[in-house]
């Protein structure tokens, strides 16, 4: 589900917009076509006489909607109004299209139609797509449901050990594929998850692809969410006693330092303090603990300019880091038994989510 991404400049519309049949040359954004209608509006009217006085009010109409549509991000309104504004205009213009006015008068005004019919278009699809989106989110607020199909897709256990990966943004932004060729790994990252919305997918997400062992990377949201430390560990318990419960052997890894910005949202103090939980409570619970936060942390406990462009989330380079600490803790939890539940604890078990 790969959507193009076209409103990074002119966010009057949605985030992100599918890609339809007949489609503008690449690159044309909305911005682009409605600053080339505008164009066209005022070289037509130039060109016949009469018409840039008769147009002149249509046309400044014209001008301040657009204006209005770069400045106030996801109003359809304007989107509607510039459409009527340039529809009036192409209206009007005809009634002033005489034989014997230049031939690019009338080119450009062919021009006009073909730029209002395609803008149209892009605006009325990104539009089902916002109205899509909204339903989707009402009907599944947690996101719970992201993975049905793909879920429903998997192929059958081969002879690699299968791992997936539990995790928000961090991990939903990983391409397997260009670091871990030859490997059945599974992502199942969803952007902004905190720890409770993961457990609340645990069985349909990690328990129902039959992995050998799930790495989990979780809590990070939920520290910029005001959520308690001890809530976190409550979580990420439950998420091991279910792991445990099913045979799959868990890998906790240790949340990511911070720089710039971020920080102040998730200290680093409060990071250290659910690293160093996790840490025990993996020593105390047999299971592998990954520690990303040493491996990619500098000498004051930040990360680095050159591992992450935003202060959060590893680029390229960072994850290049990370990928050889993941590996190293999946072999190592895939050579491992799963260790015994404590006699005090009985099995997890949450419905499956339908």
């Amino acid at each position: 589900m790969r959507l193009t991404v076209w409103l990074l400049t002119l966010p009057v519309f949605t985030l992100s917009l599918p890609v339809f049949a007949q489609a503008p040359p690449p690159f044309r954004t909305p911005n682009a076509m409605a600053t080339h209608m505008a164009q066209l509006m005022e070289s037509t009217a130039v060109a016949v006489p009469d018409l840039l006085r008769a147009s002149e009010p249509l046309r400044q109409q014209a001008e301040g909607t657009i204006s209005s549509m770069q400045s106030t991000p996801r109003n359809a309104a304007f989107g509607y109004r510039l459409i009527n504004e340039v529809r009036a205009y192409i209206a009007l213009s005809e009634a002033y299209i005489v034989p014997g006015i230049p031939a690019v008068a009338e080119q450009q005004l062919v021009e006009l139609r073909d730029e209002l019919s395609r803008f149209q278009q892009r605006f009325e699809t990104d539009l089902a797509a916002q109205a899509e989106a909204s339903a989707a989110e009402a009907a599944d607020p947690d996101n719970l449901h992201r993975y049905a199909e793909a879920n429903a897709k998997i192929p059958p256990l081969g002879t690699l050990p299968r791992v997936v990966f539990l995790g928000d943004s961090i991990t939903d932004g990983w391409r397997f594929g260009d670091y871990f060729s030859g490997r059945d790994f599974i992502n199942r990252g969803i952007s902004g998850q905190t720890t409770l919305q993961m457990l609340g997918r645990f069985l349909a997400d990690v328990v129902g692809p039959h992995p050998k062992a799930v790495v989990v990377l979780g809590g990070t949201n939920d520290i910029a969410r005001g959520i308690a430390p001890q809530a976190i560990e409550d979580n990420l318990t439950m998420i091991g006693d279910l792991a445990r419960a099913h045979g799959i052997r868990p890998v906790f890894a240790s949340l990511l330092p911070v720089n710039g910005e971020v920080d102040k949202a998730r200290p680093t103090a409060v990071i250290r303090q659910v690293n160093k939980w996790l840490q025990d409570y993996c020593r105390r619970e047999g299971f592998v603990y990954l520690d990303y936060f040493t491996a990619l942390a500098d000498t004051n406990g930040r990360l680095p300019a050159d591992l992450s462009d935003d202060g959060l989330h590893p680029n390229a380079k960072g994850y290049r880091v990370m990928t050889p600490v993941a590996l190293d803790a999946v072999n190592r939890a895939l050579a491992a038994a799963v260790p015994p539940a404590a006699p005090v604890k009985k099995k997890l078990t949450l419905p499956l989510i339908k």
